[in-house]
């Protein structure tokens, strides 16, 4: 990492275009989605839709622009004082919602309570041994060992007011697994573009533009209506009769009717996220499996039968309609650390070779698995768990399906309580040690480190290629590396990847925004007519 001294400014045209335009012109912007928020704790739930409306409230010491480039935030510069020392000097002037001043003590504070469990944010921080103030503009980040990808990580690590926070009892973290509240799951004090007016769970969350920004947005938004509508033909319908201005997750056998509408239009793109299945690896007896004292799913030979068994071809184009990537590898083809050998299957698809493996691991029956899955977060997340039962079912694997929303399936997950699982996971960082520490390193309970791995598998060689490439700074090394434990994984079916997702984001003709690999919408790049 090398000295940076760059202030973000936009070019003086576009912005006073802008400007110009959004005091004429102050829009509402009313957007709808499958799923709700999940909390307003910024610390509590690595959840994208979560992170999409807390990103407008909450900020970072460090942001993305545009293309995904990292550029100054909360702090201005930063400087690589030693390999394990970072100096940030934070912005001056910026003032929280309710008229605090920003200081480094509430950097320290939230950098902190980051990496303090409950919070579910760790892997922000994962590096980050201790924050330290030198002056009220000034913070060291001390590092546990050297890390290339520092400045991405706290990309996603927000900072909160700590004189809020003690005032409201909020010094830790929401704990969303058990089920706790606190008075920063319900109420939000950041510096960003928006602030957090109202919420009420299942109906509505309401910002409104903070005119005291330190920025200047780059559209006319002055106001973010989301309304979660968890029936997809009632989404459609809500956009097209114009109730709504934006969908971000349109339903892809709605997608001909909206094109051929002159009122709307469609942009679409890649994401940076992944949809898999993920296995109980850790309970000696698989719960309603019909196989006393024995978990199949430990068996690789078993794995391996239920990937065979799908046919994702057919998903693509059958349920998915197009708008998928089948995937090989568990992490996205925009994502350091992906490569095309990588992304090919790991075998073809084949019943009959699928029986055999099962028949081989001693299951020539086969057993009885509960494949859990959401049911209003990805696309076509539902239909994918119909399909696959109906693939598994077909080799003897008798499958049940439990389809439930997010905010209840992603506690299970979290909770280890699940035999089998569809889950998507994007890459904040786009390098793939964001998916290999939280899906794929031992669960520790302690630190970010395999915090979503809901199987629970281990292995401690590639617990250990992991936790080099943490601290590896020559390149060639760390990516050799990447790709050794991305292969471990595939080689071993410690999970299934399905596809790579692509999603289109439907709106009213008059609606211009930025599509965004990470799926996360910017009020503050939009603009409406």
């Amino acid at each position: 990492m090398t000295t940076h001294r760059t202030t973000f400014r936009l070019g003086l045209l576009a912005a006073a275009a802008l400007l110009a335009l959004g005091s004429a012109n102050a829009a509402t912007l009313r957007w709808a989605g499958a799923n709700d928020i999940l909390t307003a704790d910024p610390h509590a739930q690595n959840h994208q839709t979560t992170h999409a409306f807390l990103q407008q409230v909450y900020e970072s010491l460090v942001r993305y622009d545009d293309k995904f480039q990292v550029e100054p935030a909360l702090a201005t510069q930063w400087e690589q004082v030693s390999p394990t020392q970072v100096r940030f000097t934070l912005r001056r002037g910026v003032k929280f919602h309710d008229g605090a001043p920003f200081t480094a003590d509430d950097v320290v504070f939230s950098l902190t309570r980051a990496m303090t469990p409950p919070s579910n944010m760790m892997s922000a921080v994962q590096s980050v041994k201790e924050v330290k103030k030198v002056d009220d503009h000034t913070v060291d980040v001390i590092l546990k060992g050297p890390n290339p990808i520092l400045l991405r990580e706290l990309t996603e690590a927000r900072i909160l007011n700590k004189a809020w926070a003690e005032k409201h009892n909020s010094l830790k973290s929401q704990d969303y697994s058990a089920k706790e509240e606190n008075y920063a799951s319900r109420n939000a004090n950041g510096t960003g573009p928006f602030q957090l007016v109202g919420w009420q769970p299942d109906v509505k969350v309401t910002l409104k533009k903070n005119a005291d920004w330190w920025d200047k947005p780059r559209g006319n938004i002055d106001e973010v209506v989301f309304t979660p509508i968890k029936s997809a033909a009632t989404r459609t319908a809500a956009l097209i009769s114009g109730q709504v201005d934006f969908v971000v997750d349109p339903p892809p056998q709605d997608l001909a009717r909206m094109k051929g509408d002159s009122n709307l239009k469609l942009i679409e793109g890649p994401e940076n996220r992944t949809i898999y299945l993920g296995l109980d690896q850790f309970r000696d007896e698989l719960p309603g499996a019909g196989t006393p004292g024995k978990n199949p799913l430990k068996d690789k030979r078993v794995r391996q039968a239920l990937y065979q068994a799908i046919d994702s071809a057919g998903l693509h184009k059958n349920t998915m309609r197009g708008l998928s990537v089948p995937a090989g590898t568990m992490v996205a083809p925009m994502v350091h650390g992906w490569s095309k050998p990588l992304d090919e299957r790991a075998a073809k698809y084949d019943v009959e070779g699928a029986k055999k493996l099962l028949a081989d691991a001693g299951y020539p029956q086969g057993f009885s698995i509960k494949l859990e899955c959401p049911n209003d977060r990805y696309v076509n997340d539902e239909a994918i768990c119909q399909a696959v039962t109906a693939m598994w079912t077909r080799i003897g694997v008798k499958t049940t399906l439990a389809a439930a929303p997010m905010a209840q399936f992603v506690t299970r997950v979290m909770n280890n309580d699940v035999n089998a699982y569809l889950f998507g996971w994007g890459v904040a960082t786009f390098d793939a040690l964001y998916s290999l520490d939280s899906l794929m390193s031992t669960k520790e309970n302690k630190t970010a480190a395999g915090v979503y791995n809901g199987g629970r598998f281990s292995d401690a060689k590639l617990d250990g290629m992991i936790q080099q490439i943490k601290t590896e700074m020559d390149q060639p090394k760390r990516d050799a590396l990447l790709n050794d434990a991305l292969k471990l994984v595939k080689d071993e079916y410690y999970y299934i990847p399905l596809h790579h997702q692509i999603r289109p984001w439907a709106m009213r003709k008059g609606m211009d925004t930025v599509h965004r690999a990470d799926d996360r919408p910017m009020p503050i790049w939009t603009t409406i007519k």
